[in-house]
């Protein structure tokens, strides 16, 4: 009965977790949800304690990933739909399984490494081992649910402090936060310890109060100094004077459904949205336009007739447009000749393409068979799609008539690395395209608030062109200045600026992770060979 309670106890900090990205968008929530496990952890064995971590994980990863099912029926793909029904079951669950993994591990190290430690180096700790489960986790192909996350794009002023260290940065603070509040129900009553309080504290009732919500009020303190310096981040006129050049960028939001692929008209009507979008920006004076990933899905520079339309229209007006499609593989060391890449070309009609990026961070199974020695002969005998998108050189460095600029497609929204990378090297703008057309709304929605991190940690403003929506226009300080609607033909277009600023993480990278690490293992070493 007691271990059917803990991991009630356990689902519902999970489930509280699960609520705070969208569709729910309670984001609040992440400041108590760890608190249960946390609890757990300080009084549990390291396998009841595990057990109690992937059960928290489970549910948070399970319900924040739920859009995924939502790539089901792909029976417009020729995948039957019991095939579909298996194939986006599985990935999912793999997905949320392997998000419970990591909770369950952090459970586990808590209990094994801070039981009988002090509140402060348990809090080190803590820090210490969720962040650098969430960097290893990052390395791989299934990334998306960072706790960092959950407080974008609702918590702007708490979120400023991602430029100190990026995404870890509300990582450790969510942590801390959960892990003071949950000391302090840990604590004794008031009254027991101001029973069993010295004289000093009968005679000083106010020291008593301070010892025993010390905790509480370290919350605050720390809460109240977040919010300082976002606050700080935050003035108008200091984002203003470290504005650069200007530039009027156009999004065309094609609204072109995946099922229409498939469909003898499919990508005429593509074609004809696209060019149509493009004449109407480049008539409104537009100095550069976006189009979303796999805008026009056909195999680039090569000629193809359906294409003509948009082609002579860039030819006419020649502005500059990034084009979603697909492009030959620049890796010569490739095992299949006939992979390609998902890609951005600029061109502006000269014959020549101006800058290219190849997506590097693919999407499982959409792109390419992740675990492919364990799930390929699966997964190839549920679909009867072939071939593969073969990845991008993570070393990309994307130059363009106005400087350098900072890409990411799609799934590398989720993937701070990848943006610090390019803006350390020099990026100026962020420019985002994708396209969720496969999935539910609030896919989109959560797709947003990665991009909207990724502008704050670097500093930058960014351009968001997708296909069904969000598209959108987003400041350095993470403020939506204009936002699509979903399931909708738009094109919008607005004046954002290129900047050559260097946060702290940008500078640096994660250098708080790393510290945090050293300090855990000097805490440790001491509590373990000193005592």
């Amino acid at each position: 009965m007691q271990n059917l309670q803990n991991l009630l106890f356990a689902a519902l900090g999970g489930l509280l977790m699960g609520l705070t990205p969208d569709p729910f968008g309670q984001w609040w929530l992440a400041w108590i949800a760890l608190m249960p496990l946390w609890m757990l952890a300080q009084r549990l064995k390291v396998k009841a304690a595990i057990a109690m971590g992937v059960m928290w994980g489970f549910c948070y990863h399970s319900m924040a990933l739920f859009w995924i099912t939502s790539v089901h029926p792909m029976e417009w793909m020729g995948v039957p739909w019991w095939n579909s029904f298996l194939i986006a079951t599985l990935v999912w669950l793999l997905i949320a399984g392997w998000g419970a993994v990591l909770s369950g591990l952090w459970a586990g190290g808590m209990a094994l490494f801070t039981q009988k430690l002090k509140v402060p180096s348990r809090l080190v700790i803590a820090c210490a081992i969720f962040s650098g489960l969430e960097i290893v986790w990052s390395w791989g192909p299934l990334y998306w649910t960072a706790l960092g996350y959950t407080q974008s794009p609702h918590d702007l002023l708490l979120l400023q402090v991602s430029r100190l260290s990026g995404q870890q940065t509300m990582t450790s603070a969510i942590v801390a936060v959960n892990g003071l509040l949950a000391e302090t129900l840990l604590q004794k009553t008031w009254r027991d310890r101001f029973a069993s309080a010295n004289h000093q504290v009968i005679i000083t009732p106010l020291l008593g109060f301070v010892k025993q919500w010390r905790y509480a009020i370290a919350v605050i303190l720390l809460v109240l100094a977040m919010a300082g310096y976002g606050a700080w981040e935050m003035q108008s006129d200091r984002m203003a004077s470290t504005n650069g050049k200007a530039i009027k960028a156009g999004i065309i939001q094609g609204n072109f459904p995946n099922i229409l692929t498939v469909l003898p008209r499919g990508w005429e009507i593509a074609v004809d949205n696209y060019t149509k979008g493009y004449e109407k920006l480049a008539q409104s004076g537009a100095e550069m336009i976006v189009t979303p990933e796999t805008a026009i899905s056909f195999l680039y520079p090569n000629y193809d007739a359906r294409r003509e339309p948009f082609d002579r229209a860039v030819e006419k007006y020649r502005v500059p447009v990034w084009l979603g499609g697909f492009g030959k593989t620049r890796n010569p060391n490739t095992e299949d000749p006939n992979n390609y890449t998902n890609s951005l070309f600029l061109i502006d009609g000269s014959n020549q393409i101006l800058s290219q990026y190849d997506k590097v961070r693919l999407v499982p199974v959409g792109e390419y068979i992740p675990f492919k020695a364990i799930l390929g002969g699966l997964i190839k005998r549920l679909s009867p799609l072939r071939g593969e998108v073969e990845a991008g050189s993570s070393e990309q460095l994307v130059d363009t008539p106005w400087g350098r600029f900072i890409l990411g497609i799609c799934y590398e929204s989720a993937y701070p690395a990848t943006f610090r990378f390019q803006t350390a090297a020099g990026g100026k703008l962020i420019l985002s395209a994708s396209n969720n057309a496969h999935f539910a709304s609030y896919m989109s929605a959560q797709h947003h608030a990665q991009d909207v991190a990724r502008a704050i940690e670097s500093d930058r403003w960014a351009v968001r062109a997708t296909n069904t929506g969000y598209s959108g226009f987003v400041d350095p300080n993470g403020r939506t200045i204009w936002l699509s609607q979903v399931n909708t033909y738009e094109t919008h277009a607005e004046t954002v600026y290129l900047r050559d600023t260097k946060t702290l993480y940008v500078l640096w990278g994660d250098w708080m992770t790393p510290l945090l690490g050293v300090t855990s293992i000097a805490i440790y070493a001491k509590h373990r060979f000193m005592n």
